[in-house]
């Protein structure tokens, strides 16, 4: 993932979403852009053309905080694709979003009794750990019954965007699946802008672009997002559909690590669907313990 290119794709993409209307410049006739020119972002941010040009072919390194805050608000920029812009800058200065060098977190960090003490505690939601690469690193006893099609029998660590773009089932579990995807490709973008050094997301990254047509499109656009909260919908094999509110709370002892958590409203369907899930999952659990 090479900055400068990553810093003119960014660009040249939130400035093709401007309509010209949208920040109070005329339309105008034959515009041969879409979106808005380079002489109009420079206006709107208060910088030379020569400048906002050196900036859109990833030159980026140097920029202040108060030029990217400018840029942010002259390309209408959410609250993530201005934190994105301020990593890309940050990286090509070759200072990590938090100022020091990120410690990385590694998967022996899940083996850590506390952190599935907390998991087991859970027990009315779906409730499990992932890392930057989309890895599903560790359940709850309702997780793994929920996520089955995805962990399966076992193998190689369970990957969400794998499983997303490159396993069939997944277009049965996920009713959205289109939404789905794209929300898990802006995921994936925003952590490649907070660490573009990450050989795991760099090989996964090159392993879905190669094998899935859709993940290489949905890259390409350069849209980033947070996972944050929100609510989804689901086809479990088992129980049916269920819609979940889901919460992400950072892990802040492993850096790029999250805990996320899917529950029901209380006294709706879904919730019961999740009782049912429960009960299907116990003998199943009882017969893999040991004896």
């Amino acid at each position: 993932m090479d900055n400068h290119s990553e810093v003119r794709e960014f660009l040249m993409s939130r400035r093709a979403k401007i309509a010209p209307e949208q920040v109070g410049l005329p339309a105008g006739a034959n515009r041969r852009v879409a979106g808005l020119r380079r002489t109009e972002v420079a206006t709107l941010a208060g910088v030379s053309v020569e400048y906002y040009a050196k900036l859109e072919r990833g030159a980026i390194g140097g920029a202040s905080s108060s030029v990217l805050d400018a840029l942010a608000r002259a390309l209408n920029l959410d609250d993530t694709e201005r934190t994105h812009l301020f990593d890309l800058a940050r990286a090509a200065d070759g200072v990590p979003l938090s100022g020091r060098p990120r410690r990385r977190a590694t998967k022996n960090a899940v083996s850590r009794p506390s952190l599935h003490w907390v998991l087991s505690t859970i027990t009315d939601g779906v409730a499990f750990v992932r890392d930057q690469h989309q890895d599903l690193l560790a359940t709850n006893e309702l997780g793994r019954a929920f996520y089955s099609p995805l962990i399966g029998d076992g193998g190689r660590t369970p990957n969400l965007a794998r499983f997303q773009f490159l396993d069939p089932a997944s277009r049965d579990f996920y009713p959205d699946w289109d939404l789905f995807a794209g929300m898990c490709v802006a995921i994936m973008r925003a952590e490649a802008g907070r660490d573009p050094n990450d050989k795991g997301l760099q090989n996964l990254v090159g392993e879905l672009s190669t094998r899935s047509d859709t993940f290489r499109q949905l890259w390409g656009a350069h849209d980033v997002r947070t996972h944050g909260s929100g609510t989804k919908r689901f086809n479990h094999p088992v129980v049916g559909e269920l819609t979940l509110a889901y919460e992400e709370l950072i892990i802040t002892a492993d850096p790029g690590f999250v805990l996320m958590i899917y529950t029901a409203e209380p006294g709706s369907p879904s919730a019961e669907r999740l009782r049912l899930l429960a009960s299907w999952a116990a003998p199943r659990i009882e017969a893999a313990e040991p004896r």
